[in-house]
């Protein structure tokens, strides 16, 4: 692969951003790429946005990715996935778990949340994928493995074997979760 790969992943603090973003640059450093990543996660204890940026590719000078050059916006939350997409690329990636976590002013009535433009881009996108991955995740008995289940769900669009992503799980997540995360990532490739 010659061209450098831009990655979002995006969530709400506890939905396990962080360690999804980890793994990924874990599996790209694996597979022989030069990899950046940036993190912000100012409120994330408090329900806010946490967002990663992750590039990987023959050469890497810079974690930031810019508005219009994302090829993947793998999001953990609906809301989250509408106020990300100006970084996705044209003929770019929206995974999305069909997930709505009510930020505060929806949930002291300021503001409603924004149902109808998730629906939209939904139906109107061609390269975007809504599913439910906390469900998924539910059935493996373990619903906070949602963020494993998403990122298989995008380990299918990168040029990453199998064998090197579950060494990279393997390597990141703590050893009593290992089983659960690799099931729901085997999940999520199938989704």
């Amino acid at each position: 692969m010659g061209k450098v790969v831009n990655v979002i992943i995006v969530g709400v603090g506890g939905q396990g951003t962080l360690l999804s973003s980890r793994v990924l640059a874990k599996a790209a450093m694996l597979n022989g790429f030069d990899v950046k990543m940036s993190e912000v996660h100012g409120m994330a204890q408090r329900g806010g946005s946490v967002v990663t940026q992750v590039r990987f590719g023959p050469k890497v000078y810079s974690p930031l990715i810019r508005m219009g050059e994302a090829d993947v916006v793998l999001a953990f939350e609906k809301l989250e996935a509408l106020r990300l997409m100006p970084y996705l690329a044209e003929g770019g990636r929206l995974i999305v778990n069909d997930l709505a976590i009510n930020p505060l002013p929806v949930m002291i009535r300021a503001a409603k949340y924004p149902d109808q433009e998730a629906a939209a881009v939904k139906e109107q996108m061609k390269n975007s994928c809504f599913f439910n991955a906390t469900a998924i995740a539910e059935g493996l008995g373990e619903p906070r493995a949602a963020n494993l289940v998403l990122l298989g769900a995008m380990a299918r669009y990168l040029d990453i074997p199998e064998p090197v992503w579950e060494e990279a799980i393997k390597a990141t997540v703590p050893a009593k979760a290992q089983e659960v995360n690799l099931a729901a990532f085997k999940a999520g490739e199938k989704a």
